[in-house]
């Protein structure tokens, strides 16, 4: 007969042994642990995304908020004047400070903007209507034409111009490009038939300097940018979708618009919006090349300046205005330059939104 003792014994032998740390509350504790911590870990990660997300908002939210309190008292003094006048000037920097509605100003200064919004949207869109075509046209000659060495070269050419500082461009174009397209191609276009379009280009074609210079030099400037771009985008459409088109009997020109573009088209508009944004903001060498006149182009070769532009060529004498009222006014032309650029990234991204809309490729609304 089996004792009781015996039978726990027995029992108790039967009963796996626990290895160490294997506890009960051993278990518990050291599961619960690294849950706990992966837990944190999930949240801290969580919340750090988030506040990075924030960041490029909250800097242009920062931005609007600083240039509108710095423009405050010339949007007051100026009013609607400030984008239908053609007048800048500080006014007499000899005479006493006045006063009108509260604003600190000297006598005579006027503050007008249309002439350098006009020339900043002028010289864009000659930029833009330019470069692009080249840009793309750049990209497939790369990636379908040319053998895959000197792509690769070429596209390493495009990369470093994309990188040159704008003021290297800016003396490039003031001393070698605009004398010489001045001397050698404006009058050829003087004897275009004058019927439109071709009736812009009627006029004295002046020295090299003016709008169509400062386009086509914002045209350089953004050409590598768009080309890089267009390039990569290029390289990401399929091989076998294309050799499928062209196993229907597409030719290369069909392949491209019925396939490739429509796969790329709305990276393409991307990088064109940023071409177009480094365009709008460009300082230095449309400062060189333009004339750094506050005036409307009287042609296509006029000589005028944009926003970014004046305000470099006109910081130094706004700040002896002893009202401060000319850096204010400065100020506020950098919220319209801000402004502007808001608006062109809107209209594009809506642009882009229509266009992945319609796109038939699965791909098309991807990118």
């Amino acid at each position: 007969m089996t004792t009781a003792s015996e039978a726990a014994g027995a029992k108790g032998a039967r009963r796996p042994p626990l290895l160490p740390g294997t506890g009960s509350g051993a278990r518990g504790s050291g599961a619960a642990s690294p849950r706990r911590h992966s837990r944190y870990l999930e949240r801290l990660l969580a919340a750090g995304s988030g506040l990075l997300a924030t960041l490029p908002f909250a800097a242009l939210i920062a931005m609007l908020v600083v240039l509108l309190v710095e423009a405050m008292p010339s949007i007051r003094y100026n009013g609607t004047r400030f984008v239908t006048s053609s007048t800048w000037t500080i006014g007499n920097t000899y005479g006493d400070i006045l006063h009108s509605g509260g604003v600190a100003h000297l006598a005579g200064a006027e503050f007008g903007s249309w002439p350098l919004i006009v020339g900043t949207l002028e010289s864009s869109a000659i930029a833009l209507v330019v470069g692009l075509p080249i840009a793309v046209g750049a990209a497939v000659l790369v990636v379908e034409k040319l053998p895959a060495r000197v792509g690769t070269v070429i596209g390493i050419c495009l990369e470093i111009l994309a990188g040159i500082p704008s003021i290297v461009i800016g003396v490039w174009g003031a001393l070698t490009f605009g004398p010489w397209i001045a001397k050698e191609i404006y009058p050829a276009l003087t004897h275009l038939p004058n019927v439109p379009p071709f009736d812009i280009f009627k006029g004295s074609v002046g020295d090299g300097e003016g709008l169509l210079t400062g386009g086509l030099v914002l045209a350089a400037m953004i050409i590598p940018i768009i080309a890089a771009t267009t390039r990569d985008l290029l390289r990401q459409v399929p091989e076998t979708t294309k050799e499928g088109a062209e196993a229907l009997g597409m030719t290369d020109a069909e392949v491209f618009r019925r396939v490739q573009a429509r796969w790329v088209r709305t990276g393409v508009i991307g990088a064109a919006v940023l071409g177009l944004g480094r365009a709008l903001g460009e300082t230095m060498a449309v400062a060189l090349i333009c004339g750094g006149e506050n005036q409307l182009a009287h042609n296509i070769y006029g000589v005028m300046t944009t926003i970014a532009a004046n305000i470099v060529l006109t910081l130094d004498s706004a700040q002896t205005d002893p009202s401060g009222l000319a850096v204010k006014a400065l100020a506020e032309l950098a919220l319209v330059l801000l402004i502007i650029t808001l608006i062109v990234n809107v209209l594009a991204r809506v642009i882009v939104r229509r266009s992945a809309h319609g796109a038939v490729l699965p791909v098309g609304a991807g990118f």
